[in-house]
């Protein structure tokens, strides 16, 4: 049986869901683009081919394999996009969480339910119709479960407002011990340079006390101030409208002292050294233009 354990982001990670790019399937149509980035890659004819995403997760994977990380694939689903296994569920504590995606993307956890069948199912839980929760908008930081949403009235209209404030209250009740933070994001359908997607589109912890933020992600500045409290304004790597459009938040830490970034994070990689942290640098920008990256791809399922 998996015994489930995330605590925080950082802690040394030792098993996890590494998505998979193999049978992708051919390029999205207009209609079918899920946000404003895949959306300027498919008009302009620059939406990343299946070989270049494989060769990118086989880096990652190899990184994960130098470390002696146990890495779960899932099942294949032909001609069908796996990569972002973030969204579709997450562990807080002990307790993994199916996550209630886009009802086009459901198939996704059944390709990993080799996996849940591995865990105690009491365990395993399943939110109601009404939450709408990602895994790429909830960040477990040992007594904080940080939450990105969006409280706009027009939600129902946003395809990229992918948690509600029923998903907090979910969390909020589950997990009654945590603190739990809401943070609310700024939307965008058309320019992916304003959209924070998920919480991890504009703000990740690194290291043990240190993170990287975007202001300008946050709709309200005392949700930016919340973080910028906890951590410690010099303690914060702030990254710029453009690095944000290049996820440059979303890289992934397979310890405090370890992260894996892309390797075109120039400023941000030159950062984490300069902390001390080791930077395992690889390609993931033909991943980037779907609006994901490293962090994107995993579902942590155990950290010390």
């Amino acid at each position: 049986m998996l015994s489930l354990n995330v605590k925080n982001e950082t802690s040394r990670l030792r098993a996890v869901v590494l998505g998979t790019a193999v049978s992708n399937g051919p390029t999205p149509t207009l209609d079918e683009a899920y946000d404003p980035k895949s959306l300027e890659h498919i008009k302009a004819g620059t939406y990343p081919v299946e070989p270049d995403m494989i060769k990118e997760m086989d880096a990652f994977n190899a990184v994960f394999e130098k470390y002696d990380v146990k890495v779960y694939r899932p099942e294949i689903i032909n001609n069908y996009n796996q990569i972002f296994s973030r969204d579709i569920g997450f562990v807080i504590d002990d307790t993994f969480v199916k996550a209630n995606i886009l009802p086009d993307r459901e198939r996704e956890l059944e390709a990993i339910q080799y996996i849940i069948d591995q865990m105690n199912p009491a365990k395993v839980v399943r939110p109601p119709q009404e939450v709408h929760i990602e895994g790429g908008d909830v960040m477990v930081w040992n007594d904080h479960v940080f939450i990105g949403t969006y409280k706009g009235s027009d939600y129902k209209e946003y395809i990229t407002a992918r948690t509600n404030m029923e998903g907090v209250d979910y969390i909020k009740k589950l997990f009654p011990h945590k603190i739990v933070k809401e943070f609310d994001l700024v939307k965008s359908k058309i320019e992916p340079r304003d959209n924070a997607l998920h919480l991890d589109c504009c703000f990740q912890p690194v290291g043990t006390d240190k993170g990287i933020i975007y202001k300008s992600g946050f709709r309200e500045e005392a949700d930016y101030m919340y973080l910028v409290n906890l951590f410690g304004m010099d303690n914060l790597f702030h990254i710029e409208r453009e690095e944000m459009y290049h996820m440059n938040s979303n890289v992934f830490s397979i310890a405090p002292d370890v992260v894996v970034s892309e390797r075109n994070f120039t400023r941000l990689n030159n950062w984490l050294r300069s902390k001390g942290i080791t930077v395992e640098e690889i390609p993931y920008a033909e991943i980037a233009k779907q609006e994901g990256l490293l962090r994107c791809s995993t579902l942590p399922l155990i950290r010390d």
